[in-house]
């Protein structure tokens, strides 16, 4: 499983990333530490009808995309 470590970085810059990694991939990690990145790559990930879990630890979202 791929991860992208997005934190520290403001949008669109993480929805780019994430669409260039997710092109094939069935599982992808992402890591942001802002509220409108995480909302921006799930956004992505539901069009690209990908599923997404997201886990909050000390302003810190994980997301977890899967096919």
């Amino acid at each position: 499983m791929k991860t992208i470590d997005c934190r520290g970085l403001s949008c669109p810059e993480p929805v780019v990333r994430t669409k260039r990694a997710i092109s094939g991939e069935k599982e992808l990690t992402v890591i942001v530490d802002n509220i409108a990145a995480k909302e921006n790559v799930s956004r992505l990930a539901n069009a690209l009808s990908y599923k997404v879990t997201v886990k909050e630890d000390g302003g810190e979202y994980t997301l977890i995309i899967k096919k």
